[in-house]
């Protein structure tokens, strides 16, 4: 089993199902449930991997406030690694609103000053340990101060020390493209966007047409998450889809895509094939959408 390190956030999250428009009218309204669980692109990674009997390394931040000290608690619960855990007393614990539609899809109220979005150069300790086999960077586009040059230099590094590069992504926030990544891509051994994320990236209209723009770009591996349709898988060699699991009953997809890239990456340092780790993840990440809150499938 390979050892993985898992760069990124780890935050409260404050569920509300369902969320409804008219409270804005109402001034109240009920939901059917409230309720405080915990998140973030590395945390839910990293429980889910660890969960599954993974070997990992978080690699996140968190201020010294309560939000980050039930954040920490959560951590010590699952029984995930603290010694790259980094505690800063000048910064505020992300805490995001996740509001849920009935269909499960969700929007998120978010404070872009807080530890979500602080993530930068200095917290990222060069080079990596020398276990460190996978690193997976969790994710592009959510650090305003991780751009493509500092992403690259993370990667290259790990790239120089014989480590295998994963990164997951989420929207473009300034209207990025392809070619205002491509220096940070052709590091990048397995990258996993979401379909809508792909295609607004690329500017493609269909997501075989968003990996091929990526592949052109250096990415050896790319790994798009479909939701109820499954993943599309494309190498240098070879494409193909995985279809999703059957007869899944959709709640909440908060932290879907990061239960998939958790199940990946466990299949990953495992030594199993593509067709393999897709399958492991389409499970994962079905297993999350049939619960209220990001990991609480397998971490309670």
């Amino acid at each position: 089993m390979k050892k993985v390190d898992i760069i990124g956030a780890s935050i409260v999250d404050v569920l509300v199902t369902p969320a409804d428009e008219r409270v804005f009218e109402t001034g109240s309204y009920p939901a059917d449930k409230i309720v405080m669980s915990y998140g973030g692109d590395a945390l839910n990674e990293a429980t889910v991997l660890h969960k599954l009997g993974g070997d990992v390394r978080l690699n996140t931040l968190l201020g010294d406030d309560e939000a980050g000290k039930a954040v920490l608690r959560r951590i010590e619960q699952v029984g995930l690694d603290t010694k790259c855990i980094q505690i800063k007393n000048d910064m505020r614990t992300s805490v995001n609103v996740v509001l849920v539609k009935p269909s499960g899809e969700r929007c998120f109220l978010t404070d872009p000053q807080a530890s979500q979005r602080r993530l930068q150069m200095e917290d990222i300790a060069l080079p990596f340990a020398e276990d460190t086999e996978i690193l997976c960077f969790a994710s592009i586009f959510v650090f305003p101060m991780m751009k493509t040059k500092e992403m690259a230099e993370v990667f290259r590094e790990a790239k120089e020390q014989g480590i295998l590069v994963c990164a997951d992504m989420t929207k473009r926030k300034n209207g990025e493209c392809t070619a205002d990544v491509a220096e940070a891509l052709k590091y990048v051994d397995y990258l996993f966007p979401n379909d809508a994320e792909a295609m607004l990236l690329t500017g493609k209209e269909s997501v075989e047409e968003a990996v091929a723009d990526l592949i052109d770009a250096g990415v050896s591996n790319v790994v798009i998450k479909c939701g109820e349709k499954g993943c599309y898988i494309r190498t240098s060699e070879e494409e193909f889809w995985v279809a999703a699991e059957e007869k899944v009953e959709c709640i909440d997809t908060t932290g879907a895509g990061d239960s998939f890239v958790g199940g990946f990456l466990y299949a990953l340092s495992n030594d199993m094939n593509l067709k393999e780790c897709a399958a492991m993840a389409n499970r994962c990440g079905a297993k999350a959408v049939q619960h209220i809150g990001a990991t609480t499938w397998i971490a309670e």
